[in-house]
C-alpha cells in the first residue's frame, strides 16, 4: 500500500462520530493538496476492507457527492443518526460540523 493510501486511511478513520471532513481536507492532511479524487478512490474502493465511516466525507460545499438516490439516502441517513443535521438542500453545516486535525 502506498504511504499516501495509508495516511489517507488512518485519517478517515480517526473522524468522530457526529463530525464531517471534506475529501479535499483529507487530502490535505495527508500531504497531497490536490489529492482529493484519490481519497474518493480510496473509500470507493477500501471502506468496507479497512471499516472506513465514508459517509463522514462529503465534499467541499458540505454536499453528500454520492450520484445515486440510494446512496444519498443511505450517507444522509448515516450522517443524521449521528447527530449531524443535513437541510432540505442536502447540505450539512460546515462551520458547526466538520473536524479538523
Amino acid at each position: 500500500m502506498k504511504p499516501f493510501t495509508e495516511k489517507v486511511i488512518t485519517i478517515l478513520k480517526q473522524i468522530p462520530k457526529g463530525t464531517v471532513m471534506t475529501y479535499g481536507q483529507v487530502a490535505r492532511v495527508a500531504g497531497s493538496p490536490r489529492g482529493a479524487r484519490q481519497v474518493a478512490r480510496i473509500l470507493h474502493s477500501m471502506s468496507r476492507k479497512y471499516g472506513i465511516p465514508w459517509h463522514r466525507v462529503v465534499n467541499i460545499h458540505g454536499q453528500i457527492a454520492l450520484n445515486s438516490d440510494e446512496g444519498v439516502w443511505t450517507q444522509k441517513n448515516l450522517l443524521e443518526s449521528e447527530g449531524i443535521g443535513v437541510g432540505q438542500d442536502g447540505r450539512i453545516d460546515l462551520k458547526k460540523y466538520q473536524h479538523h486535525i
